[in-house]
């Protein structure tokens, strides 16, 4: 809420003001007037001030009245936003191959947990939830407005938690199933990946056809090379001492961007492409753009009277050559 500022509901009472120095005017250009309404009061050069006393005050109760009048309030105001949130399951691959260091500094894994956390507290108004998929796809969360637990969770997702392989078709299927029963306007899947559909019991146009009749776009998000070896980590025995150790070899990661762009077509998604960091953080600012969340902000203010202070002024102002006449009067011997 903002603070609290001036407003006059009838301003216009405030010309009125205009009439005080006429008044000072006249009853300056006639003091007889008022030396004759409080003949009583000692008209000496020490007391002389009681004579115009009463006019004063009488003057200043008007002007306050004129203000009180004029109805000064304060106002404090607030805004209320309107959303229409999307709801936004997002598919994560976390297959082996996500190892690849290809996305320097660090493995395609952790570069798209970085990049999918700041999308995620990018949009407060929208249902967001997590799926991590590999030759099997678990639902991690689901649809929720919790920022603080969904990144949490993002951050708590490793490799090698799952079968390998790469289901998308299952990874669509589950997504799909969190968002029939949403009410939202616009329901969306964003699936990130960066090979060909090599397990699950579903295949990816089966799963597509379903996304499609419910009105579910998917954007698909291909990371990483397409063409060539990547260096990937991988955990071997050494003949020597037995122990597990981990190299760093040359792997061939088979991609098919064809399937990820007819997933994306057939449900008015889109299909993207990233091979380093940057490429994948446009991806996503673009994606952001693409889905913004329609918001409506409307500003309420609301408005408290203080012309009650300004009345009771001007009565004590009205009363006060009153007193003074009467403290006078009893002071004389």
């Amino acid at each position: 809420m903002s603070p609290g500022f001036p407003h006059l509901a009838q301003p216009l009472w405030l010309l009125a003001l205009l009439l005080l120095p006429v008044l000072i005017y006249r009853h300056h250009r006639h003091p007889s007037v008022g030396a004759l309404t409080y003949s009583k009061l000692p008209v000496g050069a020490g007391g002389s001030w009681r004579l115009h006393l009463p006019f004063y005050c009488r003057l200043a109760a008007l002007a306050l009245l004129i203000g009180a009048l004029a109805r000064p309030q304060l106002g404090f105001s607030w805004e209320e936003t309107t959303t229409e949130g999307i709801d936004i399951q997002l598919a994560l691959d976390v297959s082996g191959s996500m190892a690849a260091e290809d996305f320097e500094p660090d493995n395609r894994l952790q570069v798209a947990k970085q990049v999918i956390s700041d999308f995620i507290l990018g949009r407060p108004g929208d249902r967001i939830g997590l799926i991590v998929f590999a030759g099997a796809a678990i639902t991690k969360s689901p649809p929720t407005t919790d920022r603080a637990m969904l990144t949490t969770i993002l951050d708590s997702v490793e490799l090698r938690t799952l079968p390998d392989g790469t289901a998308i078709g299952m990874a669509l299927a589950s997504a799909a199933s969190r968002l029939k029963e949403s009410e939202a306007k616009s329901k969306i899947i964003v699936l990130v990946t960066d090979g060909d559909n090599n397990a699950g019991q579903i295949d990816p146009s089966s799963a597509s056809a379903v996304c499609e009749g419910l009105g579910i776009k998917v954007y698909t998000v291909l990371v990483g090379k397409q063409d060539g070896a990547v260096m990937m980590p991988v955990q071997t025995r050494d003949p020597f001492t037995g122990r597990i150790i981990t190299k760093r070899v040359p792997v061939e990661v088979r991609v098919d961007p064809e399937l990820l762009q007819k997933i994306a077509e057939r449900t008015g998604g889109h299909f993207f492409a990233a091979n380093d960091p940057a490429a994948l953080k446009q991806i996503f600012r673009a994606i952001d753009q693409l889905e913004r969340t329609p918001m409506e902000v409307r500003k309420i203010v609301r408005y408290q009277e203080r012309f009650a202070g300004l009345a009771w002024a001007a009565l004590a102002l009205l009363c006060l050559p009153l007193l003074t006449t009467f403290f006078g009067v009893t002071a004389e011997p």
